[in-house]
């Protein structure tokens, strides 16, 4: 079955399947950060120090990080988050200029309903315009997940699209 055409427990169920498969190895690195035949594969991945750098992040938040294969010419969600039981797929997108954050959303939601943006600072305003927009330009989004420093900041579709949305967000970002 697709993992695409499942929803809601079954969704949670199948992650929960993918990450418990036995091809899974802890990384040297981390003990919460698995991959599978344990990073040797992703080593040779250009892209390999920003997801270890991005997954590290995410165990000092709590999280295990089950590290997807990710083969050449495909888009494919990036990670398997699991804290407290609760399994999410999120797709990276590590945000480095200006006026970014709205083109990596847009390629995210091929990937995964869910991303995750891995940033040293930004423009909080944009930020939030451009978070945003994401949620009411794709119905299937769910989740917009930051690490900026040592700061986690979950964005729903219901925060994101609340009256509120800009005070409260410039608060939890900007601490």
């Amino acid at each position: 079955m697709l993992l695409k055409l499942l929803e809601g427990a079954a969704f949670g169920a199948k992650l929960k399947e993918i990450a418990g498969r036995k091809e899974f190895h802890a990384l040297p690195e981390s003990p919460f950060i698995y991959s599978i035949g344990g990073g040797d594969q992703l080593s040779n991945d250009p892209d390999y120090p920003s997801l270890l750098m991005a997954a590290l992040k995410a165990v000092e938040h709590g999280y295990r990080v089950f590290m997807l294969p990710n083969p050449h010419g495909m888009k494919t969600p990036d990670y398997i988050f699991e804290r407290r039981g609760v399994y999410k797929l999120f797709d990276l997108k590590n945000i480095s200029g200006k006026n970014i954050v709205h083109t990596r959303l847009k390629e995210s939601i091929a990937q995964a309903n869910r991303a995750l943006l891995n940033m040293p600072q930004y423009n909080t305003r944009k930020l939030v315009h451009d978070i945003r927009k994401y949620f009411v330009k794709y119905p299937d989004a769910i989740e917009v997940l930051i690490f900026k420093g040592k700061n986690e900041v979950s964005v729903s579709r219901r925060f994101a699209l609340s009256a509120r949305f800009y005070f409260d967000f410039k608060r939890m970002f900007e601490k």
